[in-house]
């Protein structure tokens, strides 16, 4: 697989679009605490971070235009992504917060799930091989599809399930909702069996 596209042939291809209505119920992890503390709603336009899909163009990391937000339809496909590096679901380190928000406005997003990858001169592994080349390859989808909100592609963590990443153009659009539908620290107690059952699915410990 090529480690960056070929910006001719993305021109000459139509993109395949997920489109997700209003009222989508989409998750998401964040850190209130840490080196990089956020809010809920805050898309990141720090980068390029060691995240697969960030798309920042200056490949000198800091503040730019570009911004992601990252997020899974499952709680558990959440947890499986962010917690990756060492598969340890930490409740209190950082401070992590589980949101879960419904989309106040529709959002089209690349699809990566089928046969485009193959289509656009990449493969599945773009979810699964060196991040360098995923945010390569975000950056040309996102120079090639103006129209994009962001990319929708299968969680190499979590058995393939569903996971996206927004960008700036969902960020103007006011995709994110004032309020969120569901808004927990993994501390709290009320989350502990939602925690324990998501550890013993994807084999990780719970810290």
């Amino acid at each position: 697989m090529p480690v960056e596209p070929d910006s001719e042939r993305l021109a000459e291809l139509d993109p395949e679009l997920r489109t997700l209505p209003a009222g989508s119920l989409l998750w998401r992890v964040y850190f209130r605490a840490g080196a990089h503390p956020t809010r809920w709603r805050d898309f990141r336009h720090y980068g390029p971070a060691d995240a697969r899909f960030d798309h920042h163009r200056d490949l000198r990391p800091g503040l730019q235009a570009q911004a992601v937000m990252y997020l899974a339809e499952s709680p558990t496909s959440c947890l499986a992504e962010v917690f990756q590096k060492t598969r340890v679901i930490h409740r209190e380190s950082r401070q992590p917060w589980l949101v879960g928000l419904r989309l106040a406005a529709a959002v089209d997003l690349l699809d990566l799930s089928g046969a485009f990858p193959t289509r656009a001169g990449a493969s599945m592994g773009l979810m699964s091989g060196p991040r360098s080349v995923g945010r390569n390859w975000a950056r040309g989808f996102h120079r090639a599809y103006p129209a994009i909100h962001g990319l929708y592609y299968p969680s190499s963590m979590h058995a393939n399930r569903p996971a996206l990443v927004l960008n700036e153009r969902a960020e103007a659009a006011g995709v994110i909702p004032v309020i969120p539908q569901f808004h927990r620290a993994l501390a709290d107690p009320a989350l502990l069996a939602v925690l324990k059952n998501a550890a013993l699915d994807i084999g990780f410990a719970l810290g």
